[in-house]
């Protein structure tokens, strides 16, 4: 009896063990650990619905809702090399947007995979070959496919109805005040202009930036139609009445018509695979009835 029950504890060790060390096994070939430093890429990501093996982001990656659960390694451009490696990636993902460069540097050098996948976006092509190439590297092509056919057909209507409106509004972009008098507006060279434009308005402020500070001043001499402030300004500020007191404000056709709306910032700064709805709801935002 003692040796049968030896025989038995010694085949239950050996069965144990082997179904552990498989388990090992598969888990090292499904571990894949990303980090994603891209708000534009991490939106495509969770469309696509490949967003199993995200371990953390930027924290300017604030859509969908859902990606507000994961753990963020700091602003896109100010990263931190311990947070990320604090995620145990094996593969980091990013736009070459980010920074400092000592922190590239120090990835490079520990030898953590990183990828990029389409170096600019500024165009709807260029954004139907970035979620092309997402999709093909997480295996999702056909629901990539159904994210560019979506972005066309809505894209196509949008600029329909552009053609018909007869006016073009003038649209001031704020995204937050600075200081007292000065704001961080939308430019001519942003992303939002193009979308703006595509909706059938116009962005007044030009600059050599995507964004800038402007004075009340220069808000004023603007006069817009329309005034959008980014979900940050608009909260702090709680109302349109409260934003209507702004200096530089006060005095525009936007304020006298009550014309001022919240959007949310991640709707406006980079092309993706809402693009084509964002702007349909621009439309409804800037061509409301007077």
């Amino acid at each position: 009896m003692r040796l049968k029950h030896i025989i038995h504890i010694a085949i239950t060790v050996t069965i144990t063990s082997c179904g552990r060390f498989g388990n090992s096994n598969n888990n090292k070939e499904t571990a894949t650990r990303i980090v994603c430093l891209s708000k534009q890429y991490n939106e495509v990501i969770y469309a696509l619905g490949a967003e199993k093996n995200l371990v953390a982001v930027d924290l300017s990656s604030t859509y969908p809702p859902a990606i507000k659960s994961l753990p963020t390694v700091g602003y896109h451009r100010a990263l931190s090399t311990e947070g990320i490696i604090a995620q145990n990636p094996t593969l980091v993902v990013h736009d070459n947007n980010i920074g400092p460069e000592q922190v590239m540097r120090q990835l490079q050098k520990m030898q953590i995979p990183m990828k990029t996948f389409a170096d600019s976006v500024y165009t709807i092509e260029q954004d139907k070959a970035m979620i092309q190439q997402l999709g093909n590297y997480f295996k999702k092509v056909p629901q990539a496919d159904s994210l560019c056919k979506k972005l066309d057909l809505e894209m196509n209507q949008a600029l329909t109805n552009a053609h018909q409106y007869t006016d073009t509004p003038k649209v001031v972009i704020i995204h937050f005040g600075r200081a007292m008098n000065i704001y961080l507006a939308i430019t001519q060279k942003s992303t939002a202009a193009k979308m703006i434009g595509w909706a059938g308005g116009v962005i007044p402020i030009g600059g050599d930036k995507g964004m800038q500070q402007v004075s009340a001043e220069l808000i004023a001499q603007s006069d817009p139609d329309v005034i959008l402030l980014t979900d940050f300004g608009y909260d702090r500020l709680g109302s349109v009445e409260k934003i209507k007191e702004l200096p530089g404000v006060a005095g525009t056709k936007a304020a006298r018509n009550n014309r001022i709306y919240r959007i949310e910032e991640h709707d406006i700064v980079y092309l993706g695979p809402r693009t084509g709805a964002n702007v349909l709801a621009f439309q409804k935002l800037i061509h409301a009835a007077k």
